[in-house]
C-alpha cells in the first residue's frame, strides 16, 4: 500500500498478484479482447490505493486520479482514465462519473484538435452542466427529443402528472447517447480503460450506463476495472451495484472477472515499519505484533504506525480495536482542533473550510491556519488541490478537505452524542446554504443535495426543510437532467421527512401531496399487480394517503388530481371495479373545479373513456367522444405547450380509434388510427407511438392484411429496441407478431419463440391490463402451432386466476374459450362444453369487448358445442357470428377491402364456406 507519513515518502507494498491480474485485463484490451475487472474490498483493504497505483504506473507518470494525461506519442499501452463517485453525493448525482470520466478524456482530445469540439466548449463553461446538455453539444438531433423531454417534465410536475411512458424514451436516450459518446472517444486512438472506484456509491443511472456499455466491451476499444466496497448493503447504493454484478455473473461471465482483495501478508507489514520506523529502536516482534493486531488491514496499520511516539521506547503500546486506533489520534488534537473535525466529520468524508468557520464562529483565515496545521503534524486532513476539485465545486469561495479513510471520518462522527450530531448537521446545513457562490444562477445541484441530506440527518425538528429541499431536488433533476430514477429518490426521502411532522403541521399535508404525486408519475410504467408484489400495495397505500392528505387541505384541484392517481393505481393493486369508481369520482371532482378544473377534468376523462370499455364498450366510447369534445372546445387545452394534455390528447385518439374497432366499425377505426399514427410519428418523442402502432396492427389482424400488420409490428418493436429496456407494449406488439408469423407452418418454431419472449417480458413488466392479453395470444400460438398443449392448459388456467381477481373480464372470456379448445382437444367435451358456456354468457352479460373478436367467441363455442353433439345450438352460434362480421364488413366502405375481410381472413372464410355470404 501507498502511504503518506511525516517525513516518509510514499511506499506501495505487495499487491503483486492484484497488479498482475491488473495488467493482464490491459493486455488482453489491447488485444482485442476487452473484459471488466472488479476490485473487491473490505472497507480499509486498500482497494482505492491499488486502483490509483495502477493507474499512476499505468500512465508512466504520478498522474493525478481522474485526468487522462496521455499523448498519442509515448509508449503507454492503453490510454486511462480513473474517477469515483463522490461520497454522500454518488447515488444521486445523475451520471457523476461519466460525466467526470468525459471531463477527463476532454483535455487530451481537445489539445489534439479533435473530436467533438461542441462537447468541449459545454465543458469548458463548467462540468456541472447536465448529461441532456451535454449531449445536446455533442450529438446533432438530440437538442429538440431533450427539449420535448424537459417540457413534459417540466408541465407534469406543475400538474401533478408525469407520463411515465412519455418520459421513458428520454431517459433511455440520455443513457445510450452517453455509451455512444465514450465509445466514440475509446475508438479516437489508443484503447481506453476505463476505471470507476466506489461504484457502490454509483447512481442508478450510471449502473444502467455500465450495463448498456458491457456487451460493447466484446468488439470496441474500451475496457472497464471497477472498484466495489464490501460494506455496500449499509453505504449508498450497494444493493444495486451487487444486483448488477450479479446479473453480469449470470449472463455476462466471459466478461466477468472478479478479484476479492486479501490483507497484508506479514512481510508487508514488516515493510512498511521499516518505512516508517526503521530508523528508530523497536521491541523484538513489532511487526509480527502489529500484523497480528491489524490481521494485515492497510487503514489499521497505518493508524497504528501514526500513533507511534520517540518517547515510546521499546514498549509500542498497540490499539486493539481500529476504532480505538482512530480515537487515540483524535485525542491527540487540541479543544479547538477537535471542535473543528468533529463538525467537518458530521458533513461527511469531504468538508469545506467555510463550513467550519460559520459553524464554529471562528475567523475563515484562523480556520484555514489550524486545518492547515491538522494537516502537517497529525495528518487525519488531507487539502485537495484546486484542480483536483470537481467542477460544481470549483466556484465556491472555499477549500475542500478530505478526512484521510472513510474509516477516520466515521469514527470521529459517532464519538459524539446523537443531539449534539444532529444539531451540528442542522448548523452545517444553514452554513452551506449561505456559502457564497460565485456566478448567476443557482446553487449547483451537488450542493443542494449535501444541504438536503444535512437536513434530513438533523432528524425530526428539521424535518420540514428535509422535506422541502428533498422535494425541489426531485423537481429540479427530473426537469434538468431527465434524471428519473435519482428523483424518485429524492421523492421518497421528501415523504419520510414530512410523515415526521407533526399532524397539525401546515406543511406536512402539501409536502406529502406533491411529493407522492410527483413520485408515483416517476413509477407509474413500473407499477404492478397480481404476483402479490409488496411494492403495488405500497403504491396504492401512497396514492390513498395523498389523497386523504388533499382532502385536509381542502384544495378541490389537489382533491381531484390525488383521486384521479388513486384511480389508475387502484387499476394496477385491486382491478377494474374499484379502479372505475374511482375515476367517475376523479371525474366529478375535476368536473365541480370549475374553470380551473377543465385541464384536470379532461386528463380524468380520457382516463376513465378509457377503462371503461374494459366493463362497457359503448359507454366508453361516450365518455371518450365527450372528452374529445371538451378539448375541441377549449382553446386552452390545445395549447402545444402542455405535454401532459397533448399526452392525454394521444391517447384518447387512439382509444375512440381502437375502440371503434373493437365495436366493428372498421372503416372509421382505419381512418381514425391511421391519422393518428401520422401524427404521432412527426412529434419529436414519439412517445405513444408503440401503442398506436399496436391499434393499427391489430386492425390489419382482423382484415387480413397480414403484410401491413407485419410491417407495423416491425416498426414498432424496432422503435422500443433502439430505446432499450423492457415494455409491456414491446411484449404485446412481440406476441401479435408472433401470431403472424404463426401463419407459416415453416415457421411455427419461430413463432413459438417469440411468444414465449413476449410473455416472459410481460412478466417483468406486469401491466395488469396487458398480462392476460399477453399470455392469451401465446396460448393460441401454441395451438395453432400445435405445440405444448400441457403448458397451453396451465397458461389458461391461470388466465382464468388472475382476470376473477383483476376483474379483466375480457380477458376471462377469452381464457374460457381457450381451454374450451384445448379440452375439446384432449377428448373433455364436457368440461370444453362448460367453458364454452360461460364464455358465453360473461359476452351476453357484458356485449362486444375491447381485445375481443365477438365472432371468433361465438365461431369457438360452437365448435365446442357441436363436438359434444349440440349441433343446434352451434348452429345458431354461428349464425350469429355470420351476422356480426357482415356487420363489419358492411362498415368498410372500400370494396376491396371489403372483399379482402370477408375472403383472406381464415375465420371469415370458414364461415361462410357454405355459400352463405350473402
Amino acid at each position: 500500500m501507498k502511504w503518506q507519513g511525516a517525513g516518509v515518502g510514499p511506499e506501495f507494498v505487495d499487491r503483486d498478484e492484484s497488479l498482475r491480474l491488473l495488467g493482464e485485463s490491459v493486455a488482453r484490451l489491447v488485444a482485442g479482447r476487452a473484459g471488466v475487472v472488479v476490485v473487491e474490498a473490505a472497507s480499509g483493504m486498500g482497494k482505492s490505493t491499488l486502483l490509483r497505483e495502477f493507474a499512476r504506473r499505468l500512465s508512466g507518470e504520478a498522474g493525478v486520479p481522474g485526468q487522462d494525461r496521455r499523448s498519442e506519442s509515448d509508449g503507454a499501452p492503453c490510454r486511462v482514465v480513473l474517477v469515483g463517485a463522490t461520497p454522500g453525493i454518488g447515488p444521486r448525482r445523475a451520471f457523476g462519473p461519466v460525466r467526470d470520466a468525459l471531463d477527463a478524456l476532454r483535455p487530451a482530445a481537445a489539445e489534439q484538435g479533435r473530436f467533438l469540439p461542441r462537447l468541449g466548449r459545454t465543458v469548458r463553461r463548467g462540468a456541472v452542466a447536465a448529461a441532456p446538455d451535454l449531449l445536446s453539444m455533442a450529438v446533432p438531433g438530440l437538442s429538440a427529443v431533450f427539449s420535448a423531454g424537459r417540457m413534459f417534465a417540466e408541465a407534469a410536475v406543475a400538474t401533478g402528472s408525469i407520463p411515465g411512458d412519455s418520459l421513458q424514451p428520454v431517459a433511455s436516450t440520455v443513457t445510450r447517447q452517453l455509451v455512444e459518446v465514450v465509445l466514440t472517444h475509446a475508438r479516437d486512438g489508443k484503447p481506453l480503460l476505463l476505471m470507476i472506484d466506489d461504484i457502490q456509491l454509483c447512481d442508478d443511472s450510471t449502473l444502467e450506463f455500465l450495463h448498456l456499455l458491457l456487451p460493447h466491451l466484446r468488439h470496441e476499444p474500451i475496457g472497464l476495472v471497477l472498484g466495489l466496497g464490501s460494506y455496500t448493503a449499509r453505504i449508498g447504493n450497494g444493493q444495486a451495484a451487487r444486483e448488477l454484478l450479479d446479473s453480469w455473473e449470470r449472463d455476462h461471465s466471459d466478461l466477468l472477472t472478479r478479484h476479492q482483495l486479501p490483507p497484508l501478508p506479514p512481510w508487508a507489514v514488516g515493510r512498511l515499519v521499516d518505512v516508517w520506523l526503521g530508523e528508530h529502536a523497536l521491541p523484538v516482534g513489532f511487526a509480527l505484533e502489529l500484523n497480528e493486531v491489524t490481521n494485515g488491514s492497510p487503514v489499521f496499520v497505518e493508524q497504528c504506525l501514526r500513533l507511534w511516539r520517540p518517547d515510546h521506547g521499546s514498549r509500542v503500546p498497540l490499539p486493539r480495536e481500529l476504532d480505538a486506533a482512530v480515537r487515540d489520534r483524535f485525542e491527540r488534537l487540541d479543544d479547538v482542533e477537535r471542535e473543528l473535525l468533529c463538525v467537518g466529520a458530521t458533513m461527511g468524508e469531504f468538508f469545506f473550510s467555510h463550513t467550519l468557520a460559520e459553524v464554529t464562529g471562528l475567523a475563515h483565515a484562523r480556520t484555514q491556519d489550524l486545518l492547515y496545521r491538522i494537516e502537517q503534524h497529525h495528518g487525519l486532513v488531507r487539502a485537495r488541490p484546486f484542480d483536483d476539485v470537481p467542477a460544481w465545486a470549483q466556484g465556491l469561495d472555499t477549500s475542500w478537505y478530505d478526512f484521510e479513510h472513510r474509516v477516520l471520518q466515521t469514527g470521529i462522527r459517532h464519538a459524539q452524542d446523537d443531539g449534539v450530531r444532529r444539531r451540528r448537521h442542522a448548523a452545517v446545513a444553514s452554513a452551506l446554504e449561505h456559502m457564497p457562490v460565485s456566478g448567476e444562477g443557482r446553487r449547483p445541484l451537488e450542493l443542494r443535495a449535501v444541504v438536503a441530506d444535512q437536513y434530513r440527518l438533523a432528524g425530526p425538528a428539521h424535518a420540514a426543510r428535509s422535506a422541502g429541499a428533498h422535494y425541489d431536488l426531485a423537481r429540479s433533476i427530473a426537469v434538468e437532467d431527465l434524471s428519473f430514477a435519482e428523483s424518485e429518490q429524492y421523492c421518497r426521502t421528501a415523504i419520510d421527512s414530512a410523515r415526521m411532522l407533526p399532524d397539525s403541521h401546515p406543511e406536512r399535508d402539501v409536502r406529502l401531496v406533491e411529493a407522492i404525486e410527483l413520485l408515483l408519475s416517476l413509477t407509474e410504467v413500473r407499477w404492478k399487480g397480481g404476483e402479490g408484489e409488496p411494492e403495488s400495495a405500497g403504491t396504492d397505500a401512497l396514492a390513498a394517503e395523498a389523497e386523504e392528505a388533499a382532502l385536509r387541505l381542502g384544495d378541490p384541484l389537489l382533491v381531484a388530481r390525488t383521486t384521479l392517481m388513486r384511480g389508475k393505481t387502484l387499476l394496477a393493486v385491486s382491478g377494474v371495479e374499484p379502479s372505475l369508481e374511482k375515476l367517475r369520482e376523479a371525474v366529478d371532482r375535476a368536473r365541480a373545479c370549475g374553470e380551473q378544473g377543465r385541464p384536470v377534468l379532461f386528463v380524468a376523462m380520457v382516463e376513465y373513456g378509457r377503462q371503461l370499455p374494459k366493463r362497457d364498450l359503448r359507454a366508453g366510447l361516450r365518455v371518450l367522444r365527450e372528452a374529445e369534445e371538451l378539448y375541441a372546445c377549449d382553446p386552452r387545452l390545445g395549447e402545444t405547450g402542455n405535454p401532459v394534455l397533448q399526452h392525454a390528447r394521444n391517447l384518447n385518439e387512439m382509444q375512440i380509434g381502437v375502440n371503434l374497432f373493437d365495436a366493428g366499425l372498421l372503416g372509421e377505426a382505419r381512418e381514425r388510427l391511421e391519422r393518428c399514427v401520422r401524427r404521432l410519428k412527426s412529434e419529436p418523442l414519439h412517445a405513444e407511438l408503440p401503442i398506436g402502432l399496436n391499434y393499427l396492427a391489430q386492425l390489419y389482424l382482423t382484415t387480413g392484411e397480414w403484410d401491413r400488420a407485419h410491417s407495423v409490428l416491425r416498426e414498432a418493436l424496432d422503435f422500443e429496441e433502439r430505446r432499450g429496456g423492457d415494455s409491456g407494449w414491446h411484449a404485446y406488439n412481440t406476441a401479435l407478431l408472433a401470431r403472424v408469423v404463426a401463419r407459416d407452418p415453416a415457421r411455427a418454431d419461430e413463432a413459438v419463440q417469440l411468444a414465449e419472449d413476449a410473455w416472459l417480458e410481460t412478466q417483468r413488466t406486469w401491466l395488469v391490463n396487458l398480462v392476460p392479453i399477453v399470455r392469451n395470444l401465446y396460448i393460441e400460438t401454441l395451438l395453432d402451432t400445435r405445440g405444448d398443449v400441457q403448458l397451453a392448459a396451465r397458461l389458461a388456467g391461470d388466465t382464468l386466476v388472475d382476470t376473477r381477481m383483476s376483474g379483466m373480464v375480457r380477458s376471462e372470456i377469452a381464457g374460457y374459450v381457450l381451454r374450451g379448445r384445448i379440452r375439446t382437444g384432449q377428448g373433455q367435451k364436457d368440461l370444453a362444453s362448460r367453458d364454452a358456456r360461460q364464455a358465453l354468457a360473461l359476452l351476453a352479460e357484458h356485449g362486444d369487448m375491447p381485445a375481443l373478436r365477438t365472432e371468433e367467441v361465438l365461431y369457438w363455442a360452437a365448435e365446442t358445442l357441436a363436438g359434444a353433439g349440440d349441433t343446434d345450438e352451434a348452429e345458431l352460434l354461428l349464425n350469429r357470428a355470420r351476422t356480426v362480421v357482415l356487420r363489419k364488413a358492411g362498415s368498410i366502405d372500400d370494396p376491396a377491402r371489403r372483399e379482402r375481410f370477408l375472403q383472406q381472413v381464415p375465420l371469415n372464410r370458414r364461415l361462410f364456406e357454405d355459400g352463405e355470404a350473402g
